[in-house]
This record gives C-alpha cells, sequence and structure tokens, in this order.
C-alpha cells in the first residue's frame, strides 16, 4: 500500500483527494490536515510514503514543509499541489526536494498516476524545468535588470552613493576627478530614471544588498 498525507486548507479539496485515492486499491490515505504548522508535526509521527502539499497555505507554504519533513526523513517522496504556474515557486519546490509538482487542474487519473511515481522513486518533475533550475544554481543569484544597465564604474559609485558619500569623497575614494564622477553620476541617474541622488541612494541600498563590492 501506497501511504499518503494530504496538505491543504480547503477542506472540501481534501475531502475530493481523500475519495479519489481511497478508491484505488494501492494507495492509503493515512492522515489530513489544512494548516502547515500541524502538517509538520503530524507527517514525520505518520511516515507517510508520499506527502501531498499545497503550495500556498495560511500559515506558510507547503514548500516549506516538504524542506522540513524531508530534511527529517528523506525517505517521505512530496508532490507540490498548487492552482498557479509560476518558475519561482518551481524553483522552491525543486531545491525543497519535492519529487514532482502538479497544478490542482490535473486531472484525477493523473493525479493518481503521479502520486505512484513518486511512490516509486521516479520524479515528476519536468526535465526542462529542472535543467531551468540547475542552470539558475549555476548562474547564482538573477542580477536586477536596473543594474544590467550600468557599467562596473557606475556601480562602484552606486554602491558608494548609498554609503552616503559626496562626489568629492567618492572622487577621493575612486583617485578619479570631481567632475569625471559628477559625470558617472549624472550618467547612471539616467539610465535609472532617477532625477535625484536621494533616489539613486534609496535605490542602491534596496538592490545591491551583499552585492556591494569590497
Amino acid at each position: 500500500m501506497i501511504r499518503v498525507f494530504l496538505l491543504d486548507d480547503h477542506e472540501v479539496v481534501r475531502r475530493g483527494l481523500c475519495e479519489l485515492l481511497q478508491r484505488e486499491g494501492d494507495i492509503e490515505v493515512v492522515g489530513e490536515s489544512g494548516l502547515a504548522e500541524e502538517a509538520r508535526r503530524r507527517i514525520p509521527a505518520l511516515r507517510p510514503d508520499v506527502a501531498i502539499l499545497d503550495a500556498r497555505l495560511p500559515d506558510g507554504s507547503g514548500i516549506d514543509v516538504c524542506r522540513e519533513v524531508r530534511a527529517a526523513d528523506p525517505a517521505v517522496k512530496a508532490l507540490i499541489l498548487t492552482s498557479y504556474e509560476d518558475d519561482e515557486a518551481l524553483f522552491a519546490a525543486i531545491m525543497a526536494g519535492a519529487a514532482g509538482y502538479v497544478l490542482k487542474q490535473v486531472r484525477g487519473t493523473d493525479l493518481v498516476d503521479a502520486v505512484r511515481i513518486v511512490a516509486s522513486g521516479r520524479s515528476m518533475l519536468d526535465p526542462v524545468v529542472t535543467s531551468r533550475v540547475l542552470e539558475r544554481i549555476r548562474r547564482g543569484p538573477e542580477e536586477p535588470a536596473e543594474l544590467r544597465a550600468l557599467t562596473e564604474q557606475e556601480r562602484r559609485i552606486f554602491s558608494l552613493i548609498a554609503e552616503g558619500l559626496t562626489n568629492r569623497q567618492i572622487a577621493e575614494r575612486m583617485y578619479l576627478a570631481e567632475k569625471t564622477v559628477k559625470n558617472y553620476v549624472s550618467s547612471l541617474l539616467s539610465k535609472l530614471d532617477l532625477e535625484r541622488r536621494t533616489q539613486a541612494a534609496v535605490l542602491a541600498t534596496r538592490l545591491l544588498g551583499d552585492r556591494r563590492p569590497d
């Protein structure tokens, strides 16, 4: 028997899934919950073969539940169930160790097949999606579009503006003429569609974070 746990905040959805799965002779629903916190406690205790987890919950995310449950017991296979086709959620699900990502619009027979597939140790993730995620990991965090418009020198000045330095102080730090720095500041303000230096400082603080050069 394939032991399944259901996590979805809509009772009607849980009942429908339960009835669908229980009709199969080789699947048993061993538990269900509508809240992430409760699922975190119950899944490790029940040790299902497959946990079907709603991606969005009132008190958290099925993806976070997946990560925590699999960290405690990697034998539990997770299927993320969601109403939305979202690249960010796909990325998060794969990084959390989910074996599959299924839209709620899926046909009942396809969901049953998905449960059997992940229970057998296989993946329900599209190879194209998986390769896209692996490429993203290789590239590292995606750079904000605003930063891509700036040259390396402009980025450095942008970062120093965020530190509150004046043009004269930036010129001393970078061994440039003050007029050259002023030209760089005018250029980056234009590229970022900003009017004032204070706007640049606020934007730089938000965008750069840990990206600031040493």
